[in-house]
C-alpha cells in the first residue's frame, strides 16, 4: 500500500480483499435500475469496490454515533439520533449519481432500521428563469448559479432533525426546476448529497455545505475520460429525446446530428471542463474519500483520507 502525506493509496486488487465479510445481494436488474446514463458499473465492481467501501462507511458511522452520544451525556442533553451526512462531489458525467444511488441501496439493506434518504443540489439551482435575467445561463453548474443560502439551510434543518423538510426538484428532461414541485425528507438516519459543489468553498459564506458532512466522496477521471463519456451521455439522451417534444433535447434529436454534438463539445469546452478546473478539480482533496477511474468507467484506485 502506497501512501501520501493524507492519503493511503490503494489500489483495486489490494482494496477488493478489504471485503470482509459483508455480503449484499444484488441482482442485474437491480445494478441496472441505478446506473446512470451511459455509466458502467458490474456486479463485480460492487463486489470488489462498494463492499469494501461500505466497510470503512461503518467504522465511521460507529464512531459518529458513540461520539453523539458521550457528547450528549457529558452536556445533559437527552439521547437522540443526529443524522449522518454523506457528500459526493465530481464532475457532471463522471458516475456520481450512480455511486450515490448504490450507497443508498446498499446502506438501507445493511442498516435496515434506518432511513436512508438521498437529494441532490441540483434542486438548489435558481430556475432557468433567473439564470436569465442575471445573465448567467451560460454558467450554469458554476458557484453562483446555486441558491446556497437554501441549500445551506436545508442541511441545517436535517442536521437540527426538523421534521418534513422539503427539497425542490430538477428535472433534466426539461434543464430547469419544476415549478411547485418538492420532494420532502423527514428526519433521515442517514442522507446521501450529490453534486458538482459539495465540496467546494463559495466565496461570501462562513458556513459551508461540507461542513454539514460527515464523510465524503469525490468521484475522479482524467477531463479527457470525462469528455467522452459527456459526450456519450449526451447521445443516449438525444435518443430518449427523440419522441418527446417536450423534452429539453428534442430539438437537438430531430436537427442535424453533427451540428447537436459539436454545440456539445463547446459547452464541454466552455462550461464543463472550465467549471472543473476552476472549481470542481481544487475540492479532490478535501474529500474522505477519493475513487478514481479509468478508461471505460474502470475504477482503478481507491484514497482513503488518514484520520
Amino acid at each position: 500500500m502506497k501512501e501520501s502525506d493524507t492519503f493511503y493509496i490503494i489500489d483495486r486488487e489490494e482494496w477488493k480483499n478489504l471485503h470482509g465479510e459483508t455480503a449484499i445481494t444484488m441482482s442485474e436488474e437491480e445494478l441496472e435500475s441505478l446506473r446512470s446514463l451511459n455509466d458502467k458499473i458490474s456486479i463485480d465492481d460492487v463486489k470488489e469496490v462498494y463492499v469494501p467501501m461500505l466497510q470503512v462507511l461503518h467504522v465511521h458511522l460507529k464512531h459518529y454515533t458513540e461520539r453523539q452520544k458521550e457528547i450528549q451525556k457529558r452536556l445533559n442533553q437527552p439521547q437522540k439520533s443526529t443524522p449522518y451526512i454523506i457528500g459526493v462531489a465530481g464532475s457532471v458525467a463522471v458516475g456520481k449519481s450512480t455511486l450515490a444511488r448504490l450507497l443508498q441501496m446498499m446502506m438501507s439493506r445493511v442498516y435496515k432500521d434506518k432511513k436512508v434518504e438521498l437529494i441532490t443540489t441540483d434542486g438548489f439551482l435558481f430556475p432557468n428563469a433567473v439564470l436569465e435575467e442575471r445573465g448567467i445561463m451560460d454558467r450554469k453548474g458554476f458557484p453562483e448559479s446555486y441558491n446556497m443560502p437554501m441549500l445551506l439551510n436545508f442541511l441545517a434543518d436535517i442536521k437540527n432533525g426538523k421534521p418534513n423538510v422539503k427539497v425542490p426538484v430538477y428535472s433534466h428532461k426539461r434543464y430547469d426546476i419544476v415549478p411547485d414541485k418538492y420532494h420532502t425528507l423527514d428526519q433521515p438516519d442517514i442522507l446521501i448529497v450529490e453534486g458538482i459543489n459539495v465540496l467546494q468553498l463559495p466565496a461570501n459564506e462562513k458556513i459551508f455545505v461540507s461542513d454539514f458532512f460527515d464523510f465524503s466522496f469525490y468521484m475522479d477521471a482524467e477531463p479527457r475520460n470525462i469528455e467522452k463519456w459527456y459526450l456519450q451521455r449526451f447521445g443516449v439522451l438525444l435518443q430518449t429525446a427523440y419522441l418527446n417534444p417536450d423534452d429539453y433535447y428534442h430539438s437537438y434529436a430531430v436537427g442535424n446530428r453533427q451540428e447537436a454534438f459539436e454545440m456539445a463539445r463547446g459547452v464541454w469546452k466552455r462550461v464543463n471542463l472550465t467549471n472543473l478546473h476552476q472549481y470542481i478539480l481544487p475540492t479532490r482533496f478535501r474529500a474522505d474519500m477519493i475513487i478514481h477511474k479509468t478508461t471505460n468507467h474502470y475504477v482503478d484506485q481507491i484514497l482513503l483520507r488518514k484520520h
